[in-house]
């Protein structure tokens, strides 16, 4: 592609971004969103986190336990300190110390 028309995608993306957006501000200020709809995106903070988090403990990093990696082993161990207790700063504290006190141990 050429200049001009890398801008253009760019620009129109941006356009369809911002109407994406602003249509949804605009038309759930006037009236409440469906039921249906508040159930569903209860969801989304913990879907977003998963769609993040999953690839980095799944990736290979080279450092591992056997056929364990250091981080999927801290990020299982997280997730139990997570659904045990259902603190967060916890459940980061726990997986984040594991996760370097393993790579410290290992490397």
């Amino acid at each position: 592609m050429s200049r001009p028309e890398v801008w253009l995608v760019i620009v129109l993306s941006a356009l369809v971004t911002l109407a994406e957006r602003g249509a949804f501000l605009i038309t759930t200020s006037r009236r409440p969103l469906p039921p249906l709809l508040q159930r569903a995106l209860r969801y989304v903070p913990a879907a977003v986190f998963a769609a993040i988090t999953l690839p980095a403990l799944t990736r290979p990093s080279g450092v591992g336990l056997g056929p364990l990696d250091v981080r999927l082993l801290a990020g299982l161990v997280a997730g139990v300190v997570a659904w045990r207790t259902r603190n967060v700063t916890l459940t980061f504290v726990v997986g984040m110390a594991l996760l370097w006190l393993l790579s410290w141990a290992l490397a």
